[in-house]
Parts: C-alpha cells; structure tokens; sequence
C-alpha cells in the first residue's frame, strides 16, 4: 500500500509540473492563471455550497437517488453549455456555435426533467401496487373473528339479573 501511494504522489506531481509547463508555455499565462482562479472561485464559492444545499434538502426523501442523478445530468449539461452561451462577441471559430445553444440547452433540461418525471412515476407506482399485495396478504392471512355465539351453558337471558 506504502508503494502505491508514492506512485500516485510522484504522478500527481509529475502532473502538476506538466501543467505549470504548459501555462507557462502559453503566450499569456497570466490570463491563463486569472482564469484558473475564477473556476476556483466559481467552484468552490457557487457551486460546492450549491450542491450542498441541494443534497441537504433532498435528505429524507423518497426517490433521492433518482433526483440525484437527474441533477447530475442537468448539471453536467448546463456546465458544459455555459461556457459557450455565456462568451461575449462572436466565436472564435464559427461552427462552434452553429445551433442555438440556448433553446437546445432548455430542450436538454426539458427532457432530463420529463425523464425524471416518468421514471418517478413508475417507481411510485410499483410502490404503491407492492404495497397494495402486501397489504392484502396481511388481511387474508389475519385469523378470523368468529361471530359472537349466544351464551349457552348458563341458562340465563341478557334480562336476568
């Protein structure tokens, strides 16, 4: 295990010179490390506390896993959409944009949501006929009341006293 670890540090730092390397190679690494910073920032002050929020809320629930992985999905879209909605001017290259990224984004949404919907939908309903047969089995296999049979062996009538 001691082995392992050393190789996966000596590659994490092997890495890490890889990429001070290629920052410095580019012809404005200090734009390069302002926009380092500002995923950092955009990282770890939105988006973590979002995600955060999110999970604290969603504590509890029925079906979380399914919402979790719909708002995985969501998210991992609008992340990789954002970028490109969100850039002032034109694109550098023109077919980088060649759809309205926009409405496709919405449609994407509209679907992971749809989706979600219908599998939610399903599941609550195999929940509900899993519950309905179990219930029935619960009533068939209660032991029967017997009607209330008169008091024979005493002799004596309800007006007796």
């Amino acid at each position: 295990m001691q082995v392992l670890r050393h190789a996966v540090g000596g590659l994490g730092l092997v890495l890490i010179g890889l990429g001070a390397w290629l920052v410095a190679a580019e012809p404005d690494p200090p734009g390069v490390l302002v926009w380092l910073a500002g995923a950092l920032v955009l990282h770890d002050g939105i988006l973590a506390p979002l995600v955060l929020a999110v999970g604290l809320l969603l504590v509890g629930r029925r079906q979380r896993g399914l919402l979790r992985g719909a708002l995985l999905a969501a998210g991992s879209v609008v992340l990789v959409t954002l970028p490109l909605l969100v850039r002032p001017g034109a694109p550098p290259n023109p077919s980088a944009l060649p759809l309205p990224y926009g409405r496709n984004l919405a449609i994407v949404l509209g679907v992971v949501a749809g989706v979600t919907g219908a599998l939610y939908l399903v599941r609550r309903r195999k929940d509900l006929v899993r519950r309905w047969k179990d219930g029935v089995r619960r009533w068939r296999a209660r032991p029967r009341r017997r009607a209330a049979e008169p008091d024979r062996g005493q002799g004596r009538t309800a007006g007796d006293g």
